[in-house]
């Protein structure tokens, strides 16, 4: 018991790390790499890649890779404006805060991101396509929801709409796995999200637990779209390797071209993982756990429908041409008939009552986060004023890269 006990904490901490710091911390181990498929997936996409991810320090950008979106239509905003209260999330570019807007009262989730580590890795394409998807979030409910960004010196800050419910992450964590009535619901809602942002020619690319919230009354809100890739029409295809370990499509590993149905072999893991307690292939050697990716025939216990197993045996399909979504997209999971007890106008109406309420009493009620993360003090220079002190040099590279960032919503979009 005390194995099973240190695998699961094992597994929750690699969870969180990034691809980026994966890839840094495979390449200083030298039994990971002499696998082959790591050292294949080391050899890193061609540096024609526009997205490439490189952890080198960038140098200044040139004129041609400035991105304007156009000025600002919202100047004043500023982190004086908010009471920071609590530390509710974290990421590889900065944290996500609890806050409190001193004028309205109004409670927002705002993710804070450093300018400095951005550049190092040249994630500055990845964050702005955060921010243009963001923006075209307003119209799905699964989705969450930017009320404006703005930029200090040093730092960039999206408001976000706070949602307290707690990662499906954390939920999984606490109770192993849920039974297929509610792992039916949650993959529904997800699945709406996901067909919404096709039907605008974006690519999620990272779903995960992690990035799966519930909101006060146990609706999906999906988040982090940070590695969305945008104007990939019905048959397009990229070529970014990017990703969480764990979910990574083979066509991501093998570095082939990859299309939207990448989404779907996602959310084939994320369910899964919902019925089961870990995600299909996963093991805590994670080259072996590629090699399983790839190579390993999907194993599914008799203790799910064979409505739940044929969707699974559809989603999680190694060859993408022959996945569950690849010929009409979502229409084609929608149709599916473990999806038949689905109203799904219903569920984009938020009418379907759902299986779990985490009971949460107000903003300030905290039980559903992670105490890894609401046990860390607010930082002090969250909330500095746009003067922070920077090198004159970091103060330009940062403004010109991040040109056009601040976004304030028009009066129109309130009425």
């Amino acid at each position: 018991m005390k194995d099973k006990t240190a695998s699961l904490t094992s597994f929750m901490k690699q969870r969180r790390m990034g691809l980026n710091d994966l890839i840094q911390k495979l390449s200083t181990n030298s039994y990971a790499c002499k696998h082959s498929e790591v050292q294949s997936i080391l050899n890193l996409t061609p540096p024609q890649d526009p997205e490439l991810m490189n952890s080198n320090p960038s140098p200044p950008p040139s004129p041609s890779q400035q991105i304007n979106l156009g000025p600002s239509s919202n100047p004043s905003a500023k982190p004086s404006d908010f009471h920071f209260l609590k530390v509710i999330g974290k990421g590889s570019f900065g944290k996500v805060l609890l806050a409190r807007h001193r004028t309205d009262d109004q409670f927002y989730a705002v993710k804070v991101l450093q300018k400095k580590a951005i550049l190092k890795k040249k994630e500055e394409k990845h964050i702005m396509s955060e921010r243009n998807v963001l923006l075209k979030n307003v119209k799905h409910p699964f989705l969450v929801g930017l009320h404006y960004s703005f930029q200090t010196a040093d730092k960039l800050y999206f408001i976000l709409d706070y949602i307290n419910g707690g990662e499906l992450f954390y939920h999984l964590q606490r109770e192993r796995c849920f039974l297929e009535p509610r792992a039916r619901f949650y993959t529904a809602e997800i699945a709406s999200a996901l067909g919404y942002l096709h039907s605008l020619n974006i690519v999620y690319r990272d779903l995960k637990p992690e990035n799966i919230l519930l909101d006060s009354q146990g609706h999906i809100i999906l988040t982090d779209f940070g590695l969305c890739k945008e104007n990939i029409e019905p048959n397009g295809t990229t070529s970014t390797f990017c990703g969480t370990p764990e979910y990574l499509a083979p066509e991501v590993l093998h570095k082939q071209p990859y299309d939207r149905t990448v989404d779907w072999w996602c959310l084939g893991a994320v369910l899964y993982e919902m019925l089961y307690g870990l995600p299909p292939f996963y093991s805590r050697n994670t080259a072996e756990m590629y090699d399983n990716i790839l190579n390993k025939p999907l194993q599914l216990k008799p203790n799910i429908s064979n409505a739940a197993r044929h969707l699974l045996e559809g989603l999680l399909q190694k060859d993408r041409t022959k996945r569950l979504g690849c010929t009409d997209d979502f229409i084609e999971i929608k149709n599916h008939i473990f999806f038949s007890p689905i109203n799904w106008d219903e569920l984009n109406a938020k009418k379907i009552t759902p299986p779990f309420n985490p009971n949460v009493t107000g903003p300030n009620d905290l039980r559903h986060f992670d105490p890894e993360f609401t046990d860390e003090p607010v930082p002090s220079s969250i909330g500095c004023s746009p003067d922070c002190v920077l090198a004159t040099a970091s103060i330009k590279e940062a403004a010109e890269a991040f040109e056009g960032f601040s976004y304030a919503p028009s009066m129109d979009s309130y009425l």
